[in-house]
């Protein structure tokens, strides 16, 4: 076992899980997988995550990258490896399934003032930075193959354009947009229609998919002259940050690495490098950048290597070698 293996295992029981499951290929029906997962959701700060998103879904979204709002907590549970069949996130799965829009799609707590196109009170709606995420949540959660998400996402599937997904809306939300230029894509939510996607892709939906993947890919190749909706490629993307929550390197190629496409493309593998680049001597990764609400685990702090982010960071880099 290489030494970096024998390093993760000695981390948090979600690091050990993923590890096993990801980077050793151990199944999932081995004794000591079955442990630490068993320990993984007997965790503390596991079990603080899944009261976060007990009462879905939660308090108002003033902020799509608000890494403390249920949406996120959700995703990062469904990544530890959380799924339907764990009884805490059955019930929340039922009461996103109950938030469920008039339109089939997934709806989230807003409250918009009237002068960005709202109402000025507390309403339930959607937009392409949040509905993909809840899709790609109840993927990983086993329920897939639920006719409900197949057609909340075949209905979002629709909103691609020649260059990615722009900044679309609930119809309740009016006239409300993002701060970019209308015919721009939103690479935000590009990346979520990506990640969502990627998930048990469906025969229809895989020219979508390499459209958004390439508007990612054309996107880091243009990085030092344009951004789109205030989304740029700059220092601050190329901080290593977790969870996954907001458009910076981590997010994006971890979410590449998993397109067997994208993985071929010389861009992607730039990206690898520069990501691969941030090792130290120990092959071990450490937090450039951090969520203050995740300050108790260990990608909250910028001293010493993460166990997480180190793990993940393998996990991609082994998803180059096939």
């Amino acid at each position: 076992m290489d030494a970096i293996h024998e390093w993760l295992l000695t981390g948090p029981a979600w690091v050990r899980y993923r590890t096993r499951r990801d980077l050793l290929g151990t199944p999932e029906t081995d004794a000591q997988t079955q442990a630490d997962r068993a320990a993984m959701l007997q965790d503390p700060a596991v079990l603080d995550l899944l009261q976060g998103v007990a009462d879905w879904p939660g308090s108002v979204l003033k902020r799509h990258n608000d890494a403390a709002h249920p949406l996120h907590l959700l995703a990062f549970l469904c990544e530890l490896g959380l799924n339907a069949t764990d009884a805490p996130m059955q019930l929340v799965s039922e009461r996103i399934f109950a938030s469920w829009g008039v339109d089939g799609i997934p709806e989230m707590l807003y409250k918009i003032a009237p002068g960005y196109g709202g109402s000025g009170e507390n309403q339930n709606a959607w937009m392409l930075c949040d509905a993909p995420l809840v899709l790609y949540a109840l993927t990983r959660m086993g329920l897939g193959q639920d006719q409900r998400v197949l057609a909340a996402r075949h209905a979002l599937v629709q909103f691609v354009r020649a260059n990615g997904w722009p900044c679309c809306v609930a119809a309740q939300l009016g006239k409300f947009r993002g701060p970019g230029r209308k015919d721009d894509p939103c690479p935000y939510a590009t990346l979520l229609m990506v990640r969502l996607l990627k998930e048990e892709t469906q025969p229809q939906e895989s020219a979508a998919l390499q459209t958004g993947v390439d508007t990612l890919l054309d996107f880091w190749e243009v990085r030092r002259e344009k951004k789109m909706y205030l989304f740029g490629i700059g220092s601050n993307f190329q901080k290593l940050k977790a969870p996954l929550v907001w458009f910076d390197l981590l997010h994006v190629a971890d979410t590449l690495s998993q397109v067997p496409a994208a993985v071929q493309d010389e861009r992607f593998q730039e990206m690898a490098r520069n990501l691969a680049a941030k090792a130290d001597q120990n092959q071990r990764f450490t937090a450039e950048s951090v969520y203050l609400s995740w300050k108790n685990w260990d990608f909250g702090q910028k001293k010493t290597p993460s166990y997480w982010i180190t793990c993940l960071i393998h996990i991609i880099l082994r998803r180059l070698q096939g």
